[in-house]
């Protein structure tokens, strides 16, 4: 496998003209020189302030040009990078940067504002993301005079620019720390994931190989860069192979997006369940729930007409000149993979978690099976716990190229995930076929079992639930032994049928009978619980389940 910081050396040498990344709010465009160049000042700071081999250091703030310079010119210097979502709070922030042992702190103003320097261990300076000045120095530090200087010391060295023969990074095995990511997982604590160059490279690679971008290919940046997944194939793979990226920079809503990607015309979208169902219950649904649009569906010429009408216009709202859209992060919702699949629309579903940086299982959209999550990678094994793995669901087991490291500085949760022969026991469940395909049935924590013993996984009648009107999303929990359901009602819909708030627990009453029609007797909820406030979410989207569990 190619070394990781190599990758990108050879890679800004060949595409040195090419456009790199663009802001799309602002429009602000950086060819693969303006990031090279960006990159060898950076290295010129880090060098002239100390910064050594395998150091860390962390950056905090939203997705950004300099985002990406600072992460890129960390990896390519040969220190290691601690992204940190700039959604935590001051207090986990503050926890991640000390934990990590990070000696410099790249982070957005907003966030910086909230932190006490003096809570901050080791570190020896700080520079604001969004100008790139620095802001704060341990006494005696001399970091901001050295930033300062950097300009002039970079003429100093490069009086006649600095230009594409000039790429030279330094040689750092794929077996070395590169990267530590702090999960923000659905179940409670930050762990550091330790990735290595060979983890990020083994992504990498098969992105290439799979041909995901490619030189002037286009990608729309709009998932989160601090989570593994938006960071190997919206960044990592992208610039790997000369493609130009748009960084939206806003929160992805379905109306900002749908502009975005009108606009920027991406050829591959990587994208979590959520925004693809909210466009199907926003956009679809009401289209194919008429009942002279249903009568006409039941008629075989008339429906793949409207079929192709329909996955036209789908591929329309995401651009129209992409060659397949990849849903990762969370599995998708069963009702909406089957439309989906219906109308033929190019999408596939992947399966990967951040210990594995993140890949583990993918298939292209035109070999892709529906209900699963994508074959295991050529450098991955997978494995299931089960007297049956075809048929009877069992924990996920991998081993491989992208399996982490181990935990940063947590010997004890390394030991319960990763056993002696290199498996990382996932805790998802889920079954395998004969050829490495994996499907997934939910979390091993998240698993209830019912009084007659049954295996019940409270995604699959969140699925269905969240099909029903009037109900925006849910989480199915145990309550006194029976299912209970709680709901965060669709205000918008319940307006929009002028249902009175005095109606809402009978409206709520009737949506739980219609779904107990369409369950299993073991899967039967009891009771809808309205709740006043969406669900707290993680980053990625996902909600956090153990805030609601107990």
């Amino acid at each position: 496998m190619e070394n990781f910081i190599k990758i990108y050396e050879r890679s800004f040498i060949e595409n040195w003209e090419f456009p790199a990344l663009t802001d799309y709010v602002t429009g602000r465009t950086l060819t693969y020189a303006d990031l090279a160049t960006t990159i060898a000042k950076l290295h010129l700071l880090f060098e002239t302030t100390g910064i050594k081999q395998g150091d860390k250091i962390a950056l905090c703030g939203k997705d950004s040009i300099n985002w990406v310079l600072v992460y890129m010119a960390t990896v390519t210097y040969g220190a290691v990078i601690v992204p940190v979502l700039a959604e935590f709070n001051p207090v986990d922030v503050t926890h991640i940067v000390n934990h990590s042992e990070a000696t410099l702190f790249f982070v957005s103003k907003h966030v910086w504002e909230q932190i006490d320097p003096e809570s901050l261990l080791n570190i020896t300076g700080v520079v604001c993301i969004e100008d790139m000045e620095g802001v704060y120095e341990r006494p005696g530090a001399e970091f901001l005079r050295a930033r300062r200087l950097l300009n002039r010391r970079f003429r100093r060295i490069y009086p006649d620019g600095y230009t594409s023969d000039k790429v030279k990074y330094t040689f750092r095995s794929n077996n070395e720390l590169a990267e530590i990511n702090y999960t923000s997982g659905t179940t409670g604590f930050s762990k550091g994931v330790m990735l290595t160059g060979g983890n990020l490279a083994g992504n990498v690679t098969f992105g290439m190989k799979s041909m995901l971008h490619f030189r002037s290919s286009r990608a729309l940046a709009f998932l989160p860069l601090a989570h593994a997944y938006g960071c190997a194939f919206d960044m990592l793979t992208p610039l790997a192979v000369g493609s130009h990226i748009t960084l939206l920079g806003k929160t992805p809503s379905p109306r900002i997006l749908i502009k975005a990607l009108a606009d920027v015309k991406p050829n591959l979208v990587i994208t979590v369940p959520l925004i693809l169902e909210k466009i199907y219950k926003s956009q679809i649904l009401p289209m194919i729930s008429k009942g002279t649009m249903r009568w006409t569906l039941a008629v075989p010429f008339l429906d793949s007409l409207i079929y192709s009408k329909i996955r036209k216009r789908l591929i329309e709202v995401f651009g129209g000149e992409f060659e397949e859209v990849i849903v990762g992060g969370a599995p998708l919702n069963h009702e909406v993979e089957e439309f989906l699949h219906k109308i033929k629309f190019p999408f596939t579903v992947g399966y990967g978690m951040t210990e594995c940086g993140p890949l583990i299982s993918y298939t292209p959209w035109r070999e892709f099976i529906v209900g699963s999550s994508g074959r295991t990678l050529p450098d991955m094994e997978s494995k299931i716990l089960s007297p049956d793995p075809e048929n009877i669901p069992g924990e996920i087991c991998v081993r491989g190229t992208n399996v982490m490291k181990g935990y940063y500085k947590n010997p004890e949760a390394t030991e319960a995930v990763l056993d002696e022969e290199g498996w990382l026991h996932t805790g998802d469940m889920g079954t395998r076929s004969a050829d490495g395909t994996l499907f997934l049935r939910g979390r091993s924590k998240t698993m209830i079992l019912s009084a007659s013993g049954q295996n019940i996984y409270p995604e699959e009648i969140e699925a269905k639930l969240n099909n029903m009107p009037f109900v925006a999303e849910s989480l199915v929990v145990e309550r006194d032994g029976k299912l209970a359901a709680l709901v965060y009602p669709d205000f918008d819909a319940l307006d929009k049928f002028d249902v009175a708030f005095t109606e809402l627990d009978s409206t709520l009453e009737n949506v739980r009978k219609e779904l107990n029609k369409i369950v299993a007797p073991y899967e039967q909820i009891s009771k809808i619980i309205p709740m006043p406030n969406e669900f707290e979410k993680t980053p990625k989207r996902s909600i956090k389940r153990f805030l609601y569990t107990h």
